[in-house]
């Protein structure tokens, strides 16, 4: 029974087709080679037909790729045109309008800034040059103590005068002298004392009149209700007093040893006052002063036979505001002056003189006439902003009549992004302006 079952499952196997095979019995009179071949349905293959089989698998496998390559030319042409308006914007490169000018013009200054019209500040900066030199012949001498006080008026909000020689008595009992005639401020606005500075020296010859700082009272006011409200404290030492032999300078070499240091100190506060010049503001170089009495020279003796040579000045220097400055000279030079905001980029290099120098009193002066020479160049500023705004969202076609608008432009140059932009871009971010200033 099994062996049935076996031979009946061997006999359900599906059996393999047999292949069919064909054979061609070649004449002997017609060789093989050469011959179309038949295919299993016996039509003939010819070479003809194969390579029409051919050129068109060739031309199924360019079309693929035509696609691809016109695809991607349209997405590089759709990037660039996306990165156009990502990056898009306007820039806007300005000449501004210049004008130089000849000037040779005589003006006026008023030492307050709150006042309408041209100004000035007054810098002020003392100080000392000593140097030793050898002595000559011995002599009897006498030198008279020196140093520099501040005086105060307390008194009243009016100034006070004091004449040269006013006798102003230490706080050592010893009596000194001013060296000039001053005006004491009164007290200021906000309540207090007007003050001044003045170079004093002893009334005698000597030594003892030599000190560290000392307090003093106007003797003249003795007895009078100023007496208690002018007083006066020294800067510093009083010193250079003598009386005695000592070796002696020759009135020649005197010159010539003051004259050295005077150029030493204006050299040192000149260069002291040029730092401290604020922001905005210029200092000519023939605007600065300084300011020596022959009294503040001193020789004072030495125990080894030499001599310490010593000059105290105050410099004086004018300080301008140089937009104030460069408004006044646009005002009176330059005809049909619009009132345009103008800047001088050579300004210090003009001359600067003083009338009547010799006759100032520096330490009380409250206006001044002088006059400049040079060649400004006089420069436009353009107001950046406002062109901006003017021009924002703006038509290409309008550009030329907005800058007609604007008298401080002389030309400008528009680059849009993209190119075939027709208006400005509607943000201020996206607007660039160069304005090339002269340097």
């Amino acid at each position: 029974m099994v062996r049935n079952l076996l031979q009946d499952m061997v006999k359900i196997k599906t059996s393999k087709p047999t292949p069919i095979t064909v054979r061609i019995k070649a004449s002997s009179s017609t060789p093989i080679t050469g011959r179309p071949a038949r295919n299993a349905f016996g039509t003939t293959d010819t070479g003809g037909e194969k390579e029409k089989i051919s050129d068109s698998i060739k031309r199924t496998d360019k079309r693929p790729r035509y696609r691809i390559y016109f695809v991607a030319l349209i997405s590089v042409v759709f990037l660039l045109f996306a990165l156009s308006f990502l990056f898009s914007g306007a820039k806007v490169t300005v000449v501004p309008k210049i004008k130089e000018i000849s000037l040779n013009e005589n003006l006026s200054a008023i030492k307050d800034s709150s006042v309408p019209g041209l100004s000035f500040d007054l810098a002020v900066i003392s100080g000392e040059e000593n140097k030793i030199i050898q002595g000559g012949e011995e002599k009897d001498v006498s030198i008279k103590a020196v140093g520099i006080v501040l005086i105060y008026n307390s008194y009243s909000s009016s100034s006070q005068a004091l004449d040269i020689d006013t006798r102003l008595e230490g706080s050592n009992g010893k009596i000194y002298k001013t060296n000039k005639r001053i005006t004491v401020p009164g007290i200021t606005k906000d309540g207090k004392p007007g003050s001044v500075a003045v170079n004093i020296y002893a009334a005698e010859a000597g030594e003892e009149y030599n000190s560290s700082p000392l307090d003093f009272e106007i003797f003249g006011f003795k007895g009078t209700p100023k007496y208690s409200k002018f007083y006066a404290r020294s800067k510093g030492e009083i010193a250079g007093g003598f009386k005695g032999k000592s070796s002696v300078v020759s009135s020649l070499d005197k010159v010539n040893v003051v004259s050295e240091l005077k150029a030493a100190l204006e050299a040192k506060l000149s260069k002291k006052i040029a730092d401290q010049i604020p922001s905005g503001f210029v200092l000519f170089k023939n605007a600065i002063f300084l300011d020596i009495d022959d009294k503040n020279a001193t020789f004072t003796p030495n125990k080894d036979g030499t001599l310490l040579a010593n000059i105290k000045g105050t410099l004086y220097g004018f300080l301008f505001n140089e937009k104030k400055l460069a408004t006044k000279i646009a005002q009176d030079i330059i005809d049909k002056y619009d009132g345009s905001e103008v800047y001088i980029p050579n300004i210090r290099d003009l001359a600067f003189f003083l009338s009547d120098k010799e006759t100032i009193s520096f330490a009380d002066i409250k206006n001044i006439n002088f006059s400049l020479s040079g060649t400004p160049q006089i420069v436009w500023k353009v107001d950046e902003e406002k062109f901006i705004a003017d021009i924002l969202n703006k038509k290409k076609t309008d550009f030329n009549l907005i800058l007609a608008q604007y008298p401080s432009i002389d030309t400008a140059q528009l680059v849009l992004r993209p190119f075939w932009k027709s208006s400005f871009p509607d943000k201020s971010s996206s607007i660039k302006v160069i304005v090339n200033y002269p340097k």
